[in-house]
């Protein structure tokens, strides 16, 4: 009972630190604008702070495997909580650009194995009837802090500065990697493992994951067929290429690929990639819509997110009863199939679109996102051997990743590509005199009428210009989400193929 009650302590502390690993990626976009300012920033440079981060976080993911084998899960977990603490430190007493990035990176570094250490110590940790609460615990936490995210950090900036965006990593870091010495499994480390790296394949997988999420950010500006960022998705493959040719090849793969061989977790890892297009997407045309069209702050977009984070947690313990009782692919496809239609309820906003109207479709993705990823993981990494579950954990976050980078990409092509061609059929429609046109950019109809067939003055249509990009932005966003919807709705196609396993 004592042991019992130890590792749940110690699973605790695991997940309290890849909690802050995940909210610190969030409060800190929300005062991005206000550490420009501090630090004296150009406006196309800030955005590494994030970009730093997030590069250094997709290349770590993978290592995981690898170093729990070096270090053992305990260790590995204080050592990246304890990095990662010291590394907030470092941001938070920062005084110029540069340094600030090079924290962010080793942040980022020690962030990226966090999250999946927690999953796969879920199957390391547990036996199989326990299995379904520590996923659903893990989970909750996991999507939870991108939901409180935007309120913590808009509080956290408007009541105390920048710095402690960082520094509120400092107390439950200590706590959770001193805790995590005396509560996890004590194992050896294999110190020998080190002997085995391929330090070759490391820097061709660091360079394929780097220039993927640099091509990503830079491409809806850059355009996707300029040269730099043709330059960069030509650098992913070919070191994609030959990572996947080395690695295959190796007595000692650095990332082990086994895993792959097997159909529920390739269709798990499909999902997970399909179910971070549709979590990173949400999370990010919400407080944009909210931000460029209403002009609310980071506090009040934070407390229209809420709702959805408040819905996870009622539905987490229903998830857990109903997965240990029904077959994981009617609850993967119904979950898919509700988050589908959440996102689709989404793509009729306007531009008064505020609490009211976004309330509905944040409870329909609040109830579906547990089931999208509580059966998932499971089907993943639940009947894996022990000796494939680390590197299989990474492979597996990592494939929520790379949809959330990819996501984002796409959205922003959209957003940006889509808002110029709607803002000029819009003011094409004023011209022409459309009265639903009018209507929907905010002009009273009395006024529009009275101007009878002439065009629209260029001075009124200048004064105009402000309420054509927002509804302009307001369409283009309409149909961010429609593909996002969209793309979660494919996934149900995978999960005929999903093998059926018993229930735990």
């Amino acid at each position: 009972m004592m042991r019992t009650a130890a590792t749940w302590a110690g699973f605790a502390m695991m997940c309290l630190g890849m909690f802050m690993a995940i909210l610190d990626v969030q409060v800190v976009a929300t005062s991005i604008p206000t550490i420009q300012r501090a630090l004296d920033v150009a406006p196309d440079q800030i955005s590494w702070i994030q970009t730093a981060y997030l590069i250094a976080e997709v290349i770590a993911i993978p290592l995981t495997g690898f170093l729990t084998r070096l270090l053992t899960m305990r260790w590995l977990f204080v050592a990246a909580l304890s990095l990662f603490t010291v590394a907030s430190i470092g941001c938070a007493a920062s005084t110029s650009f540069e340094s600030l990035i090079a924290w962010r990176i080793v942040q980022g570094l020690a962030g990226g194995t966090l999250i999946p250490a927690v999953f796969s110590a879920v199957f390391l940790l547990f036996p199989k009837g326990r299995q379904a609460v520590a996923t659903t615990v893990a989970g909750v936490l996991a999507v939870l802090a991108p939901t409180v995210g935007p309120v913590v950090g808009g509080w956290i900036t408007e009541t105390y500065s920048w710095h402690w965006l960082f520094l509120i990593n400092v107390v439950p870091g200590v706590v959770a990697a001193v805790a995590a010495i005396w509560l996890l499994p004590r194992h050896r480390p294999n110190w020998g493992e080190a002997r085995t790296l391929d330090a070759a394949s490391l820097g061709l997988m660091a360079l394929a994951l780097a220039a993927l999420e640099i091509g990503l950010k830079e491409g809806p500006a850059r355009g996707w067929l300029s040269a730099p960022i043709l330059g960069l998705l030509a650098v992913t493959l070919g070191a994609a290429g030959v990572f996947l040719r080395r690695t295959l090849r190796a007595p000692h793969p650095i990332v082990q690929l086994s895993a792959f061989r097997d159909r529920g977790f390739v269709i798990g890892c499909l999902l997970s990639f399909v179910l971070g297009v549709g979590l990173f997407g949400s999370v990010y045309l919400m407080p944009v819509f909210l931000a460029a069209v209403r002009g609310y702050g980071a506090l009040q977009i934070g407390a229209i997110m809420l709702v959805t984070g408040v819905v996870q947690l009622v539905m987490a313990p229903i998830a857990v009863a109903l997965e240990r009782r029904a077959d994981a692919r009617l609850l993967t496809a119904a979950g898919f199939a509700l988050f589908a239609a959440g996102l689709a309820m989404s793509a009729f906003e306007t531009p008064q679109t505020g609490y009211d109207e976004m309330f509905w479709p944040q409870v329909v993705r609040g109830a579906a996102i547990m089931f999208c990823l509580l059966p998932p993981t499971r089907m993943a990494l639940g009947h894996l051997a022990d000796h494939q579950v680390a590197d299989a954990s990474g492979l597996f976050n990592l494939m929520r990743n790379l949809g959330g980078a990819i996501g984002l990409a796409l959205i922003d092509t959209v957003l940006y590509g889509r808002g110029p061609h709607h803002a000029k059929a819009i003011i094409a429609d004023l011209q022409a005199g459309d009265v639903a046109t009018a209507q929907a950019v905010g002009i009273p109809l009395a006024m529009f009428t009275a101007r009878g067939s002439d065009p629209v003055d260029p001075g009124v249509m200048a004064m105009l210009e402000p309420m054509v990009q927002a509804l302009a932005f307001t369409r283009a966003a309409n149909e961010a989400w429609a593909m996002v919807a969209v793309l979660t709705l494919t996934a149900l196609a995978s999960v005929a193929f999903a093998p059926r396993r018993p229930q735990a």
